[in-house]
């Protein structure tokens, strides 16, 4: 970052330049300054008069004389956006993706594949939520329970829900990924809590 001494640009042709440095004060209001981080996700790119010359799209200057425009143009990176929302909130396990951006709203996990009641249970949830419009996934891979585990940290969409060895007592787990707090919820409140939640 370069600072600037107060001058004409107009009329001056040199100044003087220093490196700005944390703490030294802002030339315009005298607090001091903060150096931070950031990441470019919006570029100007300065065309000149290559493409209106050769589209001739001209104008009429001020004596009447025919010019190209002077063109620019200004762009999104919209994969650098992924960079940044990671980069604004992670933790050390992973990603952390807030409602209104994350791929998935709910990971629904089978802890046991070969159980037939924990996958049944999941794709009933998984079909209804689904069909009502809800993001979910449905984990039933053939993976061992904390490699599943892992990977939701590691992908961090908001919720999930953990079909396991509870089931057999009307139990499930409810796992907020911000603050990895667990919840645990009875069978017959699990759609309508789910719901509430992902509305």
């Amino acid at each position: 970052m370069v600072g600037v001494s107060m001058f004409n640009f107009n009329s001056d042709r040199y100044a003087d330049l220093v490196e700005v440095k944390e703490g030294d004060c802002c030339p315009n209001c005298g607090e001091k300054l903060k150096i931070s981080k950031g990441i470019e996700v919006g570029h100007i790119f300065q065309l000149g008069q290559k493409y209106s010359s050769s589209m001739n799209a001209t104008f009429l200057d001020q004596n009447g004389k025919t010019q190209p425009f002077f063109m620019g143009c200004y762009g999104i990176g919209v994969s650098r956006l992924i960079a940044v929302m990671i980069e604004a909130n992670h933790d050390e396990k992973g990603c952390i993706w807030n409602d209104v951006v994350a791929p998935f709203q709910l990971d629904i996990i089978v802890s046991n594949i070969k159980d037939d009641e924990q996958n049944g249970f999941a794709t009933t949830i998984y079909n209804e939520l689904i069909s009502e419009g809800f993001e979910v996934l449905l984990d039933d891979r053939n993976e061992r329970f904390g490699f599943k585990i892992n990977d939701f940290e590691l992908l961090g969409f908001p919720y999930a829900l953990v079909i396991g060895k509870g089931l057999q007592n009307g139990e499930v787990e409810l796992i907020k990924r911000d603050t990895l707090e667990k919840r645990i919820l009875h069978t017959k409140d699990v759609k309508s809590i789910i719901k509430e939640i992902l509305s």
